[in-house]
């Protein structure tokens, strides 16, 4: 058993705390741009998702994968998702083989917002002045960490 030091007890140690507060600060930092799209963050991701998904369409995209690829519960991503039907950016549609499963679609208008993102990210990027190959590490890093997270739990 190891002891903690005082040290370790501050809330500038606290790693789970710099994530916090960085994760923050990133959302604050696309505001702008998601304000521009008409999207929440959470919107936004749900949508990275379905465009990547539109690339290399897994067999049976369904709001159950979308909840597992983002770590969300159905409580949390079935109103997500219905704004995001009622903006006509997704279709909704229920399985023929089995009701409780839904399978998901992008729009014509959810593709054409695809567009719309990719000129304001390069710009988010490029007014951000941060080192790309520095955020390449840093997110490899964090899929270690959250790969040891989750074998954990």
């Amino acid at each position: 058993m190891t002891l903690l030091s005082a040290d370790s007890l501050r809330l500038d140690s606290q790693l789970c705390f710099k994530l916090y507060a960085t994760s923050r600060a990133v959302i604050r930092a696309y505001k702008p741009m998601l304000d521009q799209l008409g999207l929440t963050y959470p919107q936004y991701l749900a949508m990275l998702v379905l465009w990547e998904w539109q690339d290399c369409l897994p067999e049976q995209p369904t709001v159950k994968a979308l909840g597992e690829r983002l770590s969300l519960d159905s409580g949390t991503l079935t109103p997500l998702l219905k704004r995001l039907e009622q903006m006509q950016l997704v279709q909704r549609q229920r399985s023929i083989r089995d009701e409780r499963e839904v399978h998901l679609c992008v729009s014509p208008a959810g593709l054409a917002l695809r567009e719309r993102v990719v000129p304001l990210k390069a710009s988010l990027l490029c007014d951000s002045g941060v080192d790309l190959d520095r955020l390449d590490v840093l997110r490899q890093g964090l899929d270690q960490l959250l790969g040891q997270i989750k074998a954990q739990l």
